[in-house]
């Protein structure tokens, strides 16, 4: 089982991330559990998923021990870095998130400017999407040309076709290709 927690602000797509996590998932025919937390005033408020991914009947939504963080701001990385597996990674969005900041040296930890690149590309709501081609990346829950079908079929589902996702999700992973 891959445990995953997606943590940033509302708004920042911390939420749908995890839902295109969750539907690889299903779509890889495997058990998948997803689930959201936010506070009331929702976009700028804390929003999180924990996302499980599973060959076996899952029976707790909850990732006490995640294999995978994925962090959108400095508040979520205060909040779990420490949960983190030994060994696990941390995807860090370094566009919101001093350089100065140190992290554990058990677990890899991959800096992306991912609010930057999405700016740069003319898709400012496509932050979450840079993250999940780093995830791609920098773990094995999904190799990346898996993960961006993942991405396209999400959005083509619901009829949000966006060329400039593809260029996230690329980027995304080529800077984190830089740190392995």
């Amino acid at each position: 089982m891959i445990e995953v927690i997606c943590s940033g602000f509302g708004g920042q797509g911390v939420l749908v991330a995890g839902m295109i996590l969750a539907d690889a998932g299903m779509e890889d025919n495997k058990q998948v559990s997803w689930y959201p937390s936010y506070g009331f005033e929702m976009r700028g408020g804390a929003a999180n998923c924990d996302v499980k991914i599973s060959d076996e009947e899952i029976p707790s939504p909850f990732c006490l021990e995640p294999d995978i963080v994925y962090t959108l701001n400095e508040t979520a990385i205060d909040t779990y870095e420490s949960r983190l597996k030994p060994g696990g990674v941390l995807l860090v969005n370094s566009s919101l998130v001093p350089d100065e900041r140190t992290y554990r040296d058990d677990i890899q930890v991959i800096k992306v400017p991912a609010t930057t690149i999405a700016d740069e590309l003319g898709n400012p709501k496509g932050t979450n999407i840079v993250m999940l081609g780093a995830l791609a990346c920098a773990s094995d829950l999904y190799d990346e040309a898996a993960m961006r079908h993942a991405v396209e079929h999400y959005f083509g589902k619901k009829g949000k076709v966006n060329p400039k996702n593809a260029q996230c999700f690329d980027r995304g992973a080529d800077e984190a290709r830089k740190q392995l």
